[in-house]
């Protein structure tokens, strides 16, 4: 029946498309209706510090199965081409992933959801047990195009739903096996689209009356890309926040069935996001391509993450150590007894693994986070955000203790030049020692419209990112980034 050897645990990571930290009931938000994730937070721990890699879906996915930065994979946007036919592109060719890793040491492996690195038929090369994955990244909630074990359908019904029956399926299959498992669950909420029946109408009707107050429709940032007016908004919301309930009824499901086949005790149970999300903070609708100039907001870097090991972790833990995605590799190691492909210095990322079976722990790789968006940086550490932008100057500087808003840029101010130099100086210290010269994001011109190639495979004059960049009013999306095309003006 699976492990129950508490040195090979079971894992099932679950990773959810474009959710807020925020956006979470037991992180205080008071109209999202979330009682699965709240009991899973319950049961386990959960950070209130927990970033991505880059705010947005592809090479923050590509940092959690590598452990290495975009600047080093070189997935520096989200993937528009490349998912299939005669020129798909395996985006992750060449890089470990952990999966391979477990799979080398006996683990069953398997994926359930979003991909969006490239291949779709190139993912059993790290999950070769089992896959049923999206055939591009995102879009519809129903008639979704799957590629399971290779054979294309198109599923009738809400794909929330589809991949947690996938899920719950394939943990069916291996609790009759001896073997430790990893499973990925990826689900595509809440990413758009949100109106228009996309999503269950009893879930919807929840929200009915739902004035969302807590999330105030202000005066829209000049350089946003996504222009709704309140309406539009309010309608976005209702289908954001749907998205998220549906999703989180579908993870009570995948635990119960855990629960259920007697696996709960030695099996970790990971919720987490790719990137944040704003709906409306700062003026803003998205994520770290919200802006014309690719921003950095707290709501587009922070994400949930709460872990789950009743045998190990105490119920109703709670941490605010600072962790980003690439401590997800070195962490999954750790739990698992395995060691660690990397020598110390190839990959930025440390453990966190003492943290969740209770023990102190020194914060030294906690100090400081990074983040990273093609040409704009970021270092970050409890009191100081310091942001660097390459191609415009357009630096950015907070004091997050005192303004946790990041409304009063500090950048340029004589009394913060020191900090400004500190925060630049180990930014450069850090992208210099975790870049690789071909793929270093610092001189990539990524616009946030999308990778269209891979970095390497590129040709004298082809340019691996789409510049094409638009702002839109249309509550559906903006069509110019619709995975699998590219708009030519």
């Amino acid at each position: 029946m699976a492990s129950k050897d508490r040195k090979r645990p079971n894992i099932v990571f679950m990773l959810s498309d474009d959710q807020g930290a925020w956006a979470m009931g037991y992180a205080g938000n008071k109209h999202i209706i979330t009682p699965n994730f709240n009991r899973l937070a319950a049961e386990g721990m959960t950070f209130s510090n927990s970033f991505c890699a880059s705010p947005v879906c592809s090479p923050a996915r590509a940092t959690i199965l590598t452990g290495k930065t975009p600047s080093q994979h070189g997935v520096q946007d989200w993937i528009r081409l490349g998912h299939y036919g005669e020129h798909a592109i395996d985006y992750l060719k060449g890089f470990i992933t952990y999966p391979e890793i477990l799979k080398e040491n006996g683990y069953e492996c398997a994926l359930s959801g979003k991909w969006h690195l490239g291949d779709v038929y190139a993912v059993k090369n790290r999950f070769p047990d089992h896959t049923y994955v999206h055939l591009k990244g995102a879009g519809h909630y129903y008639n979704a195009p799957m590629v399971k074990n290779d054979e294309l359908i198109y599923e009738s019904k809400y794909v929330t739903d589809c991949i947690a029956d996938d899920s719950i399926d394939y943990l069916n299959e291996t609790v009759k096996t001896e073997n430790p498992f990893y499973l990925s669950v990826h689900f595509t909420a809440p990413h758009n689209p949100w109106v228009d029946g996309e999503h269950p109408k009893e879930i919807l009707d929840l929200y009915e009356d739902c004035d969302f107050d807590d999330i105030p429709q202000g005066v829209i940032r000049p350089n946003a890309v996504y222009r709704y007016n309140r309406e539009d908004a309010k309608a976005c919301l209702k289908g954001y926040y749907s998205a998220i309930t549906a999703m989180d009824r579908a993870v009570g499901r995948i635990v119960a069935e855990v629960e259920r086949l007697g696996m709960r005790d030695n099996t970790i149970i990971i919720f987490t996001s790719d990137n944040g999300f704003n709906c409306g903070h700062h003026g803003i609708w998205g994520k770290g391509n919200a802006t014309m100039d690719l921003n950095m907001y707290e709501t587009s870097i922070k994400v949930p993450l709460i872990i789950s090991w009743p045998s190990v972790i105490k119920p109703g833990s709670k941490s605010e150590a600072m962790v980003s995605q690439y401590d997800y590799f070195p962490t999954l190691m750790e739990l698992t007894g395995l060691e660690n492909p990397y020598k110390e210095g190839e990959t930025a990322g440390k453990s966190f693994a003492p943290i969740l079976r209770g023990e102190e722990m020194e914060e030294h790789h906690a100090l400081v986070v990074y983040d990273e968006y093609g040409p704009v940086r970021m270092s970050r550490t409890k009191e100081w955000k310091y942001i660097h932008r390459y191609e415009t100057g357009k630096h950015e500087l907070y004091n997050l203790l005192k303004d946790p808003g990041e409304d009063n840029n500090l950048y340029g101010m004589p009394d913060t030049e020191p900090v400004v130099e500190e925060m630049r100086n180990i930014l450069f210290e850090f992208y210099k020692k975790y870049s690789d010269p071909i793929n270093n994001g610092a001189v990539q011109p990524v616009r946030g419209n999308g990778q269209i190639n891979a970095i390497k495979l590129l040709k004298e004059g082809e340019l691996a990112f789409d510049q094409n960049r638009k702002s839109t009013t249309d509550p559906k999306g903006d069509p110019s980034v619709e995975a699998g095309s590219v708009k030519k003006n």
